[in-house]
Parts: C-alpha cells; sequence; structure tokens
C-alpha cells in the first residue's frame, strides 16, 4: 500500500489551479506538501506535466513544466513561489524553473508527480524529464499524483 502523498492548500486534487499559479496571473508555482515518503528513500524528484496539448503544438501531445531530482526526502513542504533543493531540469520552455499552465485551448489537466527513490540521479542541471525518467528506471521506490485542471477564461470583447 502506498504511503506517499502530494497535496496543495491551494487546490483539491482534480480541482482548478487558482490563476495565480498560471500565465494568467503571477506565473509563481503553488504550495506544495509531501507525506508519507517511504523507509529506504534516497532522493526525490518532482515532475509537472500537461498531458492535453495539441499535437499541432507538441507532436507528443506533452508540455513540461518543472522538472527537479535529486530533493532530499526529507523535504515536505515547497512554498509558494519556491523552488525545491535539489537539480533543476529543463521544462519545454527551456527554463529550469517552474512554468505556470497556459493552455492554448479549452481545459487541460496538469499532473504534479513525486516519485521517491532509493537513489541519487547521475545527471547534470537541466536534463530533460525523458533523461530523468530513463535514470529513475529501477529505482523508483513509490509515486504518487496531485492533479489540477485550468482553463484560461477569455478577455471581453470589446466593441
Amino acid at each position: 500500500m502506498s504511503t506517499l502523498y502530494l497535496r496543495s492548500p491551494a487546490f483539491n486534487h482534480e480541482g482548478t489551479i487558482p490563476s495565480k499559479y498560471t500565465c494568467d496571473g503571477d506565473n509563481v508555482s503553488p504550495p506544495l506538501a509531501i507525506d508519507g515518503v517511504p523507509v529506504g528513500t534516497v532522493s526525490l524528484v518532482l515532475i509537472m506535466d500537461d498531458h492535453d496539448v495539441p499535437v499541432s503544438v507538441r507532436p507528443d501531445g506533452v508540455w513540461d513544466h518543472w522538472v527537479v531530482f535529486n530533493i532530499p526526502p526529507d523535504v515536505s513542504r515547497i512554498p509558494e513561489a519556491g523552488q525545491p533543493e535539489g537539480v533543476p531540469g529543463h521544462n519545454t520552455r527551456d527554463s529550469l524553473t517552474y512554468g505556470g499552465p497556459c493552455p492554448p485551448d479549452g481545459a487541460h489537466r496538469y499532473l504534479f508527480k513525486v516519485y521517491a527513490l532509493d537513489s541519487m540521479l547521475d545527471l547534470p542541471e537541466g536534463s530533460t524529464k525523458q533523461a530523468v525518467l530513463d535514470a529513475m528506471q529501477g529505482h523508483v521506490l513509490e509515486s504518487t499524483t496531485l492533479m489540477g485542471r485550468y482553463q484560461r477564461i477569455p478577455a471581453p470583447l470589446y466593441h
């Protein structure tokens, strides 16, 4: 039975991500809480991505918003607008920091995933999400996902 749990005081699982944490607001990361890290965990990985991207925007249909690995296992809180201690990876915006939701069409689902690993990852800063996922193979003790939704509100039309 999994004990690892990820939550945010800013939104509920499967709830709406407040615009403050998106391109329509301050574009800062939401506060996150990690609980139930299993015994034997050596490092954590945090990945946030969107799997609802039109293939016209990204052929694989995925946009990576945040990648951080080699997070110490005793990190239990990531404050609003905070970058967790660890090694930042590249996101799709070619940045090493959080990039908030900014869907080009309709409502999208954003997955915040935490993985508990039995090792550190021997990867450099700026590694891609795929490189991190490949290096994690065979080292995942547990994982958990917090899903939030966001849909941009169209600006009013003025005549």
